[in-house]
């Protein structure tokens, strides 16, 4: 018997990288897993729900029919988020409000929704995404450093606000990872190779995060094997934030 059997699992932007990673581990492990997207064309036995974080009836209704598919929610995986690159002088006032309506207002109002029926379970857990930029300057990422600084700090108010509700809040603070999202973001760079190299080395191991290594954090983190974990923050980082290798 799996830690999570029995337990409903909600993903957003779980049809791709870190998200479907993580759905497929969750549904692994045992629990039912409903995949929340814009495109949300996922495989068996996972199940796909139309949702756009950025518009609040959208994630109501998914919400509702996530609850009336499986019965309830004791999960769920706040991973739906978009890139942006620049400097604060090259981000528009359009791209603070994208960026920050889907990065952190949509992790608030899929979580609103959720809590309800987090409340009625034994074994709740919400883990938002947020990154190592939220703690490591990058250079020509402010904005989307800002929005994933503002994760963190959500994830802390939500952990002290609904921890006596027997909801535990924690975030996962990735480095880069070899997802689609990244490849997206390496095509707009002059030099896409390059770039990419510069995005490995940056790790202490030397390589990108993959998603399976993100979605194993997350894992941990849903489980009722971790239950004394609450308003942390798990680097999966390749060392990045704390380690000073030698230049070989």
């Amino acid at each position: 018997m799996s830690e999570l059997d029995g337990l409903v699992a909600v993903v957003t932007g779980g049809a791709s990288g870190i998200g479907l990673a993580t759905a497929r581990l969750l549904s692994e492990r045992g629990a039912s897993v409903a995949v929340l997207d814009l495109n949300p064309d996922v495989d068996a036995p996972l199940a796909g729900f139309t949702a756009n974080v950025g518009d609040r009836a959208s994630v109501e209704a998914a919400i509702d029919a996530v609850v009336e598919k499986f019965g309830g929610i004791d999960i769920l995986v706040n991973n739906a988020g978009i890139s942006s690159v620049g400097t604060v002088e090259e981000s528009t006032d359009e791209d603070w409000a994208r960026v920050l309506n889907i990065n952190v207002t949509g992790i608030a109002r899929v979580s609103a929704a959720a809590i309800p029926h987090l409340r009625k379970s034994s074994a709740a857990s919400i883990i938002n995404l947020s990154s190592i930029a939220a703690l490591n300057g990058l250079p020509q990422r402010a904005l989307y450093s800002a929005s994933k600084g503002a994760v963190m700090s959500l994830t802390y108010a939500m952990a002290t606000d609904h921890i006596r509700e027997g909801i535990r809040v924690n975030c996962v603070c990735p480095a880069t990872v070899s997802t689609p999202f990244v490849e997206k973001m390496l095509a707009g760079f002059p030099d896409p190779v390059a770039e990419r190299a510069a995005l490995d080395a940056r790790q202490a191991t030397g390589r990108m995060v993959t998603p399976e290594e993100v979605a194993g954090a997350i894992a941990y983190l849903a489980s009722p094997l971790s239950g004394s974990t609450a308003g942390t923050a798990l680097h999966v980082d390749g060392g990045m934030t704390h380690l000073r290798v030698r230049p070989l």
